[in-house]
């Protein structure tokens, strides 16, 4: 895991899209900020009626990407919205893979590089504002709810946000879970071999007064009305009542084989025993590793991984003889969607 952080940081990751008949939109674009300090990277996938010839998106040498067609009308009617969050290092690539596939479903689905946390922006500074990972989301909610001409038209009720890894924290808390630095800090003394305590310490969002508070405010977007984690960390930070009290149901997948670093057990599971069970699906995924979640990999990626970051061509394997990743991928965008396709809070 420790040695996968580096090539997370060092390369765009670019998935692939699941076969479908009817071609999808894309746009990509920048999202302004009023101060002028965090402008976001945010692309938007979503059904469309166009006739024109996908094209693959940001293809390259490493990764299989998505096909789709730039700028295309959108589809009729109302669509759900779903919003993405990318892991420690990553980016909006890491899940276009789940982007595609939803959008073939009829879902609209906006992705965000989190600002000092991907792989082309490690500013310092902007890590340590974990906290405005949230409010990112928020944001690209509100540019694609205003925005129905270009992406169609949000249907208000199904608003969901899915994460995966340092993302699964983030969408945990835009749905109203909370974070107690303290309980944190006194977990990771007790097992600080864990991938959260380290990436936690890497960012640094405790370096001021200011920014603890803010790590332990209320995070939530009451616009969100399902999250599903993948593969999640920092949940040992999560308080017990803020997740007794989840207002949103949650689907928490896990990968299932074995991690020093990233323990099913001590992450995804805890968190599941913690929300409440009426409203809760958790799902291990035994041939799945930490990285099934992010880009299959193409012939010789991993090699090409290796040339530039020995060690972490790891990023390309799954667990000891494991399905193949496009398998696995199937298998999570379809417990995805029937989840998502299910009844909404009322």
């Amino acid at each position: 895991m420790k040695t996968a952080l580096g090539a997370l940081l060092l390369i765009c990751l670019t998935t692939r899209a699941f076969a479908d008949n009817s071609p999808i939109g894309f746009q990509a674009s920048t999202l302004p900020d009023p101060h002028n300090d965090r402008p976001l990277e945010m692309v938007v996938w979503y059904p469309s009626a166009t006739t024109a010839t996908p094209q693959l998106i940001a293809d390259n040498p490493v990764f299989v990407s998505a096909l789709a067609v730039r700028n295309a009308p959108p589809a009729a009617g109302e669509h759900p919205l779903v919003v993405l969050s990318h892991g420690y290092g990553g980016n909006w690539r890491n899940q276009t893979w789940l982007a595609s596939a939803l959008a073939h479903k009829g879902y609209i689905v906006a992705a965000v590089n989190h600002p000092g946390t991907t792989s082309q922006d490690r500013s310092p500074q902007a890590a340590a504002q974990l906290w405005r990972r949230p409010a990112d989301l928020s944001r690209a909610i509100d540019a694609v709810m205003a925005q129905p001409e270009q992406f169609g038209v949000v249907a208000k009720p199904r608003i969901a946000a899915v994460g995966h890894s340092l993302g699964g924290w983030t969408i945990l808390e835009i749905a109203g879970a909370r974070f107690d630095p303290n309980r944190f800090a006194q977990d990771c003394q007790a097992h600080p071999k864990l991938a959260s305590c380290t990436v936690y310490q890497l960012m640094n969002p405790e370096g001021s007064t200011e920014s603890k508070a803010r790590m332990g405010a209320d995070l939530s977007d009451k616009r969100v009305t399902a999250v599903v984690s993948l593969d999640l960390g920092l949940s040992r930070g999560l308080t017990d009542a803020s997740l007794a009290a989840l207002p949103v149901p949650a689907l928490v997948i896990a990968a299932g084989v074995p991690s020093k670093e990233l323990p099913a057990q001590m992450e995804s599971a805890n968190l599941a025993k913690r929300l409440p069970p009426a409203s809760t699906r958790y799902v291990e995924i035994s041939d799945a590793s930490h990285f099934s979640f992010m880009a299959q990999c193409k012939p010789g990626g991993a090699a090409l991984i290796e040339e530039n970051t020995p060690g972490d061509g790891m990023i390309c394997a799954d667990g000891d003889g494991a399905r193949p990743r496009d398998v696995i991928q199937q298998q999570i965008a379809s417990l995805v969607s029937e989840f998502l396709a299910g009844p909404p809070p009322h």
